[in-house]
């Protein structure tokens, strides 16, 4: 049943644009009604629900300045690939192995690769390249830009160095686990976390290991891992167990752990407390949340918990001024005074639309969800009070991981492999 309701709504999306122009021959209308909709035919009330927009009084029309794409994108993997913003270019990737920089300001592309793996020889493989995707790379942890250079890591637990100006590969190494996301790169190291509980330090100029940290993992964890974060001279990394380590960078030396999240309940899956989000640094304070319900405070020098707050999250935090934001696993976004963990404000208007962390540009924070759109919620009291729609609106153009922005710009990318610039006036 599930696999026809699959094909079902392949075939209905296959005809909506039949539909569609049939429908603006008959009655010049745009839009069509539910019921008309084959794209709507095999999904609930309930989904209906939810992908239905109250309408906002908006203050402003965001402006999209270019839009590329990077091979096919995601598609439905689990992946938080991020474009990277640096040296006038914005670099991205797609799962299968494309690897590619634009200019920031045109889109322009200015060199691109292939990591994805052609097996056939000579005058076979340039044919087999024109009829196959070749077999992926699995890229998914996320790109950083530093040192004139990009990192990322490939579920096959490989670690990539790319030169930023010419798309040359520098080194390449072998880490123990998948690397499900984005390394942090500081004081001439390359930080990877792996799913395996292996944190591995790399030089970042040739790509050998310094050291490396094991942390405990539990029979039962969620699919991905924090991001780690330099900082003070330490890295700072939530595991799957529910703790807070800090490593001294220089040597890997264990500096003390904090249990923010402890687990409690029967079953292994009540039990789950992974803390997948990466820990924020402000002010000699590091700021995680769990997935069981834990928000934290915690002094980085010695691990003393300052405030612990209830809120319930595995996508990115994000810290502006005073003030940080938070969305929870139901789509709810918060802000929060950092300094105590007051709640200011919160925002129920996007339930269930399976939002991305919050991005701050300029005076908002800017959300994308499921169905392709990108909300902007003003800082100070939660009000959304733009939006901008990416695609088609359904699940192929879903906005999977939180845009980046630089200056007033954000670049965003959707599960397709579409990237868009977008100027918030």
């Amino acid at each position: 049943m599930a696999k026809f309701l699959n094909y079902a709504k392949q075939l209905a999306k296959q005809s909506r644009v039949i539909v569609l122009g049939a429908t603006l021959t008959l009655g010049g209308c745009s839009t069509l009604p539910d019921w008309m909709n084959p794209v709507t035919w095999f999904e609930d009330e309930e989904e209906l629900e939810i992908k239905r927009l109250d309408p906002i009084d908006a203050k402003f029309t965001p402006t999209l300045r270019w839009d590329e794409n990077i091979g096919s994108g995601v598609k439905y993997y689990f992946s938080r690939l991020q474009p990277a913003v640096a040296y006038g270019k914005v670099f991205a990737a797609s799962r299968q192995g494309e690897v590619a920089a634009f200019d920031k300001d045109t889109g322009k592309e200015l060199w691109k690769f292939n990591l994805a793996e052609f097996r056939d020889e000579g005058v076979f493989k340039s044919v087999s390249q024109l009829w196959s995707d070749g077999i992926s790379a699995k890229i998914s942890g996320g790109i950083v830009a530093s040192y004139q250079s990009i990192f990322f890591g490939t579920e096959n637990g490989v670690v990539f160095a790319v030169d930023a100006e010419t798309g040359e590969i520098k080194w390449q190494a072998d880490v123990r686990g998948e690397v499900l996301a984005k390394p942090a790169v500081d004081e001439g190291l390359v930080l990877v976390n792996t799913g395996s509980g292996f944190m591995h330090a790399l030089d970042a100029d040739t790509g050998e290991e310094q050291w490396a940290y094991e942390s405990e993992v539990p029979a039962l964890s969620l699919r991905g891992i924090a991001a780690p974060t330099i900082s003070n001279g330490g890295a700072i990394v939530g595991t799957a167990s529910g703790k807070i380590v800090v490593n001294i960078i220089d040597s890997g030396q264990n500096l003390w752990e904090q249990t923010i999240a402890a687990a409690a309940g029967t079953t292994e899956l009540e039990r789950i407390v992974d803390i997948d989000s990466q820990t924020i640094v402000f002010g000699g304070i590091v700021y995680a949340v769990s997935f069981n319900g834990t928000l934290a405070a915690l002094e980085l020098r010695t691990g003393r918990t300052i405030w612990k707050r209830e809120y319930k999250a595995y996508r990115r935090m994000s810290l502006d001024g005073n003030t940080l934001f938070v969305v929870d696993e139901q789509s709810q976004v918060y802000a929060l005074d950092r300094r105590n963990g007051v709640e200011l404000w919160s925002q129920a208007g996007l339930r269930g639309r399976s939002l991305t962390g919050a991005t701050p540009v300029k005076d908002y924070v800017v959300v994308g969800d499921k169905f392709g759109y990108l909300h902007w919620l003003e800082q100070e009291s939660g009000e959304i009070v733009a939006r901008y729609s990416v695609g088609s609106n359904d699940e192929d153009d879903a906005i999977f991981s939180a845009p980046v922005a630089d200056n007033d710009i954000l670049y965003s990318t959707t599960r397709d492999g579409q990237i868009v610039s977008i100027e918030t006036p």
